[in-house]
């Protein structure tokens, strides 16, 4: 994308101004986005993302410019002008770059920029019209269709130069179902770090028909009771309350500031002996997966608890500084127009030895959340509240009547020791996750788990 020559030059140049590390991050990007209602499509974007960013450290601090203007003179002018802050001409060892080779993990078959835009929307039909003829009460369909191609090229001060190439494909299904007087909603949001291939290992018109079964199930739900209560969280999306309440807890970000309540805490018990809790950036072909991170460091997997004690967290370059920890794989980013920090990829709770019927079996009294939705959390204290998409009473260890409205309120720390059944059906969901550096694809996680108590927020009265 940027010859090697010049990169080394205005690496050089930052090094020479003051900066103690200096690394450039160059993105090209091809996206596809899609948007289908009433069975038209409503919107249609294609383009390219191109540019390039340059951090320069400088002790603890770091300071960070962007540009899409890649000629020489103008990175001369943005890497002079990052370094006035810091600016203070200093005796420096050149360096020279050496490409790195990475090996890819990741198994690409059918590149979506190579795809025809008719047959990504002939996809979105089948999706369209298998929800819409679901049942008669299905009042409104969206489809949203993405993918891209994103290039990247990394190079620092210790020598690095490294490429790489990371394609992601989703589809999002969300469906209305409506009685007359009250409306409800179902979501699925399928996606993989694949290309077009992808929509060759699912079948769409389930997660279609699947979003509209829930739509309708919810329609003829009632009101959930409240208080507090057992409650059984099914697999895959569940895991976004760990994501949520104690993913963002152990990434360094806010582990160095001190606002984590998971800081100094390595080698403490923070869960369940039953919790083991990983973040993967490894699975092969996962939504959240990357070859390198943002950084340019391989990815890895990362143990974050093991039965129960906190072993570690997930740490980028600038807070393994501060923290004197090694980077973990976790710098990640949404474009060249955001300095990576330390984020999640693919977070998930291992699989235990309990079948999921046992769990339910097991289980007198409760709630049963076979979907979630989103939520809010206070990242300094733990404490969250949760909807619940789909939900169920629980009976005398039986599945009983769908309520709707619920919500779970808690805190992350106390939820991971009140965890009390673990099953071995680990799935994951993809999402979208917010935070400093930007909007990036991450996957949650788990198996179906129990939590022997917890809030229950809803208008049915109390239990």
């Amino acid at each position: 994308m940027i010859k090697k020559d010049l990169i080394q030059e205005i690496i050089n140049i930052g090094l020479r101004l003051g900066g103690d590390f200096v690394e450039i991050f160059v993105e090209n990007k091809e996206v596809d986005n899609i948007e289908m209602a009433a069975g038209n499509i409503e919107k249609s974007i294609s383009g390219i993302e191109y540019g390039l960013g340059i951090r320069i450290f400088k002790d603890n601090n770091s300071v960070y410019a962007y540009t899409s203007d890649t000629s020489r003179n103008n990175l001369i002018e943005l890497v002079n002008e990052a370094c006035l802050t810091i600016s203070v001409n200093k005796p420096y060892k050149k360096i020279n770059l050496h490409k790195n080779i990475i090996q890819g993990h990741h198994n690409i078959i059918m590149l979506p920029n190579k795809v025809n835009k008719n047959k990504k929307i002939e996809l979105m039909k089948r999706a369209y019209y298998k929800a819409k003829d679901y049942d008669e009460s299905i009042i409104q369909v969206k489809i949203r269709y993405m993918d891209y191609v994103q290039d990247v090229l990394i190079s620092n001060s210790e020598g690095l130069f490294v490429e790489d190439r990371r394609v992601r494909t989703r589809t999002a299904i969300q469906t209305t179902a409506s009685d007359g007087k009250n409306m409800q909603t179902g979501f699925m949001g399928p996606g993989a770090h694949m290309g077009f291939d992808f929509y060759n290992t699912i079948n769409i018109e389930d997660y279609a028909k699947e979003s509209a079964r829930m739509a309708k199930t919810m329609l003829h739900s009632q009101d959930c009771p409240s208080g507090p209560m057992t409650v059984v969280i099914d697999n895959k999306f569940g895991g976004v309350i760990f994501h949520e309440a104690c993913g963002h807890g152990l990434e360094a970000t806010s582990v160095a500031k001190g606002t984590s309540v998971f800081a100094n805490k390595i080698g403490h018990k923070v869960a369940s002996d039953l919790v083991t809790a990983v973040d993967d950036g490894t699975i092969p072909n996962g939504w959240g997966s990357q070859n390198i991170d943002d950084e340019g460091i391989p990815t890895k997997r990362n143990i974050l608890i093991e039965n129960g004690i906190l072993k570690g967290y997930m740490v980028d370059r600038l807070n393994g500084k501060r923290l004197k920890m090694e980077p973990t794989g976790s710098g990640r980013r949404q474009s060249y127009k955001y300095p990576p920090t330390s984020r999640m990829t693919n977070t998930y709770i291992q699989s235990g030895d309990s079948k999921k019927s046992d769990i339910i079996a097991n289980t007198e009294k409760g709630l049963y959340a076979k979907y979630m939705g989103g939520g809010s959390v206070n990242p300094a204290t733990g404490d969250f509240n949760f909807a619940v998409l789909e939900g169920y009473l629980i009976k005398n260890g039986k599945i009983d009547r769908p309520v709707k409205g619920a919500t779970l309120i808690g805190n992350g720390k106390n939820i991971l020791m009140n965890i009390d059944m673990v099953g071995d059906n680990l799935a994951h969901g993809q999402g979208i996750c917010g935070s400093s550096s930007g909007m990036i694809p991450t996957n949650v996680g788990q198996p179906t788990i129990r939590v022997s108590s917890m809030i229950v927020g809803g208008r049915g009265g109390q239990i």
